[in-house]
């Protein structure tokens, strides 16, 4: 009786042991893992961010993660040591990893109202997806290239509008979490210009002539419109009117 009570007892004793042994083993898991992956901190935002909030006023809503080096892009910030006066370029979600191109001077970041529409122009809205706007990077004060492609007849996409003045870039509300870009480590990815993806429609606001307002307009109700980031002092190589035959000269 009192070595079946003893067994019993040793038995218990080592179910427990295993309990614990597979809890350590599990906590340990995902730190393993990570290490194996050659891991490096980065900076994640934690809690949401408002464009324009300075790098100083942020801080708290920052935390250092490891991730493995691999799901990192080229630009992720380690620290914000380089960082001192900068602002951000755009609201910053919760979960997406902190990369340079978010942080701009201040007065690269131009708000409504600071952009003056020259003399003799009106202004004009139309709502885009993130691609179609240089990959939702645009600011007030830039210029634009505005490409219409028509479809009804013949397949044409044509620069139709060059150096437009952006007064106003509104972005749709984002989800909690951003996807993030991940460079494919056996892609030779490394000094590109890596990124989170922006998420939500954008809506632009230009100032254009009558004449290119009804462009765009006719454009955004019956065709396609697409932009380019088109500085004043881009080259201009003339009207080109793109269709499929040219595609590959």
């Amino acid at each position: 009786m009192k070595s079946r009570l003893l067994a019993g007892s040793a038995a218990a004793l080592l179910a427990v042991v295993g309990v614990i042994l597979v809890f350590s083993y599990a906590q340990g898991a995902d730190q393993r893992a990570v290490q194996n992956l050659a891991p490096v901190d980065v900076l994640v935002v934690k809690a949401a961010i408002p464009a324009g909030t300075s790098v100083d006023a942020m801080k708290d809503s920052l935390a250092t993660q490891q991730l493995p080096q691999s799901a990192v892009p080229t630009s992720a910030l380690h620290t914000l040591g380089d960082s001192a006066g900068k602002v951000a370029a755009v609201d910053l979600v919760p979960g997406e990893t902190l990369v340079a191109e978010r942080l701009v001077a201040p007065d690269a970041l131009k708000t409504p109202g600071n952009v003056k529409v020259p003399a003799g122009l009106q202004e004009v809205s139309f709502q885009l997806e993130p691609q179609r706007v240089v990959g939702g990077l645009l600011v007030p004060g830039d210029h634009i290239g505005i490409f219409i492609s028509m479809s009804s007849d013949k397949q044409t996409t044509e620069l139709a509008i060059h150096k437009v003045l952006v007064t106003l870039v509104q972005r749709a509300p984002q989800a909690a979490a951003s996807a993030q870009a991940t460079p494919n480590p056996s892609s030779g990815a490394a000094g590109s210009r890596d990124s989170a993806l922006p998420t939500g429609s954008l809506l632009l606001t230009v100032a254009v002539n009558d004449l290119d307002a009804s462009k765009i307009v006719f454009a955004a109700e019956f065709e396609k419109i697409w932009l380019s980031k088109e500085p004043l002092d881009a080259k201009d190589s003339g009207p080109t009117v793109m269709q499929q035959s040219g595609v590959y000269k």
